[in-house]
């Protein structure tokens, strides 16, 4: 009797071992990154393959084994996956293209949209899903790039009163 208690805690701990090596790495926190922006994403152990779910949210170019840079291309999440020599999974890792706050604006023209990256000094038309297919020059972007540095004032001084509510008037603009 007591052998087979001997057997069968040793299959037992032989099955969690290989469970904790074989299983994908639990990744700490999802990968937030800017549409356009690059980072280097730094791997744990060297990888032999790396494979972005959607390559029209992010994309990756290989470094070496065990770095590579991944660019935000769209809003929206999608993983890279990582494999061993082996073909064991050590990696699943959530990327989330983010919307930079306070920067992005969508300006309603019609039936039509189009999307504004701004800085305080002006504003540039950026290709959105959801925006027209035929991208119009715009004369108007520094009356919009105005609009925009009016609007962080006010939200500045809003903040600044401890008031958090609305500042009133609308610029014609959506964030």
């Amino acid at each position: 009797m007591r052998d087979r208690g001997v057997k069968f805690c040793k299959a037992g701990l032989l099955a969690a071992v290989s469970l904790l090596t074989f299983a994908p790495a639990a990744s700490a926190e999802d990968i937030h990154i800017p549409p356009d922006q690059a980072r280097v994403v730094t791997f744990s152990a060297p990888a032999k393959t790396v494979f972005v779910g959607n390559p029209a949210i992010a994309d990756l170019t290989v470094i070496d084994s065990t770095h590579v840079f991944l660019l935000g291309k769209n809003l929206g999440t999608t993983n890279i996956i990582a494999l061993d020599a082996a073909g064991h999974e050590f990696l699943d890792q959530q990327v989330v293209v983010i919307d930079r706050p306070g920067t992005m604006v969508t300006v309603q023209h019609g039936q039509g949209q189009m999307t504004l990256s701004c800085s305080p000094e002006r504003c540039a038309s950026i290709v959105t899903p959801g925006d027209e297919k035929t991208l119009t020059a715009r004369t108007d972007s520094l009356v919009i790039a105005d609009q925009f540095k009016t609007r962080e004032e006010l939200a500045s001084k809003a903040a600044s009163n401890g008031n958090a509510g609305s500042t009133g008037g609308g610029t014609g603009a959506q964030q």
